[in-house]
């Protein structure tokens, strides 16, 4: 790792096929990028989709130390998507595998690419309930911290099963 990492938190998702499998695989991959270490993983959740149809997810968060930039992380993270049989025929379909850049160090960016920190971020407890679990205390810029963010929520359907 270079001197210069920066700390990053990458949600995964999937709703297809065999989903622990996908997750888990996405990992290794997610590890095996260059200039990049997985430091930790949270456990993994089950939740229903939301504003959309078909089966359940699996969702986790890893945080990663990298020396990648925002825009290159987000690339690889759409290649391993596209490994891994991702394809987009409309907003929120179901999907093989969903890794979405939450946040990458302090960075605050709003590109038609790329938004950081995750737009929706605030909203979901698949997501956060997973971030408090590999960054208890995290601040996100603009939001507040994963708890208090957690606490602002309605009820959404999340169930923690287990550490891959």
């Amino acid at each position: 790792m270079t001197p210069t990492a920066t700390t990053a938190f990458v949600g995964l998702g999937s709703n297809l096929g065999d989903r622990a499998a996908t997750l888990e695989r996405a990992m290794d991959a997610l590890a095996a990028l260059p200039d990049t270490a997985l430091v930790a993983r949270s456990a993994l959740y089950e939740s229903a989709p939301l504003d959309a149809g078909g089966a359940d997810y699996l969702n986790a968060v890893v945080r990663l130390s990298t020396g990648l930039a925002p825009l290159a992380l987000l690339r690889a993270l759409q290649a391993i998507e596209a490994r891994h049989g991702r394809t987009r025929p409309h907003t929120n379909a179901p999907r093989t595998l969903d890794l979405d850049l939450l946040v990458h160090g302090d960075t605050a960016v709003a590109t038609p690419e790329l938004v950081l920190p995750h737009p929706r971020l605030h909203q979901r407890a698949f997501v956060l309930m997973p971030l408090a679990e590999v960054a208890p205390g995290l601040s996100v810029q603009g939001q507040g911290t994963v708890e208090s963010l957690l606490g602002r929520l309605g009820p959404q359907r999340v169930v923690r099963l287990a550490k891959p």
